[in-house]
C-alpha cells in the first residue's frame, strides 16, 4: 500500500474519533463558562455591596428618599400582602380542621393556625410577594435610568448614586419587610378565625387564648425578624440588577425579569438556611 494511501485510510479511522470528541468538548466548555460567570456574579454582587454599604454610613444621609421608599415599599404593598396574608389563613383554617377533626384533634385547630402563620407562612408569603412587586419595580425602575443615562447624571452632579438610589431602597427593605410580615400574620389569624367561626361559633377572643397559649417570644420574634434579611436580600439583588442593565429597553426587561427570579430563588434558600438557625439558637 502507497504512503498516500495509509494517509488517507488513518484520517478515515480518525475522523469518527474527532466528531465523538466534539459533543464532549462542548459540554466541557458550557460548563466551565456557566461556573465562570456564577462566580463573577458573586464578585460582582460583593463588591456592589461593599460600595453601596459604604455609602450608606457615610454622610450626607438621604433622609427624604428613604421616607419616600418606605412608602412605596410599605405602604403600596400592605394591601397585596393583606390579601396574600388572608388567603393563607383561610385555606389553612379548611384543611387543618379537615385533618385535625380526621385525627381527633380539633382542639388543637387555633394553635395549628396561629402557629403555621406566623413562623412559616406569614414570613415566606411575605417574603415572596414582596420580592415580585418590589424587585420588579425597582430592578426596572434603576435599569431605566441605567440606560438612559440618569445615574450617570447623578454621579457628574456630585451625588453618590449608590447612597441616593441603592442604600436608601435596601434600607427600606429592610425595615419594611418585618412590618409587613407582622400585617399578613394578623391578617392569616383572622381570615382563619373567620372560616373557622362560620362552621362552628367562636369568639375571637377564645381563638387567640387557645392559639397563643404557651407560646412565647422565641416563638413569635425570630420567625418575624428573619424578614428583614429576606429585605435585605430582595432590595440588594434588585438594585445590583438594574444599576448593572445594558442595552437599552430590552435590558430593563431582563433586569425585572432576573430580579424577581433572583430575589425570590435566593429568599427561600435564606428561609431554609434560617429555619434550622432559628432551631438551633432558640430551640
Amino acid at each position: 500500500m502507497s504512503t498516500s494511501e495509509s494517509t488517507a485510510t488513518a484520517g478515515i479511522n480518525a475522523a469518527p474519533s474527532d466528531q465523538q470528541a466534539e459533543p464532549t468538548r462542548s459540554i466541557v466548555d458550557s460548563a466551565t463558562d456557566l461556573a465562570g460567570g456564577f462566580f463573577e456574579w458573586f464578585g460582582n454582587l460583593g463588591i456592589f455591596s461593599w460600595q453601596v454599604m459604604r455609602a450608606a454610613v457615610t454622610p450626607p444621609y438621604e433622609l427624604r428618599e428613604l421616607v419616600r421608599q418606605l412608602d412605596d415599599i410599605g405602604s403600596r404593598s400592605l394591601p397585596l400582602v393583606a390579601l396574600a396574608g388572608s388567603a393563607i389563613g383561610v385555606v389553612l383554617s379548611m384543611e387543618a380542621s379537615s385533618s385535625l377533626t380526621r385525627f381527633g384533634a380539633k382542639s388543637l385547630l387555633p394553635s395549628a393556625i396561629v402557629y403555621s402563620v406566623v413562623q412559616e407562612m406569614g414570613p415566606i408569603i411575605t417574603g415572596l410577594v414582596v420580592s415580585g412587586r418590589v424587585g420588579a419595580g425597582i430592578g426596572a425602575q434603576l435599569a431605566s435610568m441605567k440606560v438612559t443615562e440618569q445615574i450617570d447624571a447623578i454621579e457628574a452632579s456630585a451625588i453618590n448614586p449608590y447612597r441616593l438610589l441603592a442604600a436608601t431602597r435596601i434600607l427600606a427593605c429592610i425595615l419594611m419587610l418585618p412590618l409587613l410580615t407582622l400585617a399578613a400574620d394578623a391578617c392569616g389569624v383572622f381570615m382563619g378565625w373567620f372560616t373557622q367561626s362560620l362552621s362552628e361559633p367562636l369568639s375571637l377572643r377564645h381563638f387567640i387564648e387557645v392559639g397563643f397559649r404557651g407560646a412565647t417570644l422565641n416563638d413569635l420574634l425570630p420567625p418575624t425578624f428573619k424578614t428583614a434579611v429576606f429585605g435585605l436580600i430582595i432590595g440588594l439583588i434588585a438594585c445590583f440588577q438594574g444599576m448593572r442593565t445594558r442595552g437599552g429597553a430590552e435590558g430593563v426587561g431582563r433586569a425585572a425579569t432576573s430580579s424577581v427570579v433572583l430575589a425570590s430563588l435566593f429568599v427561600i434558600l435564606a428561609d431554609v438556611v434560617l429555619v434550622k438557625f432559628i432551631l438551633v439558637v432558640f430551640p
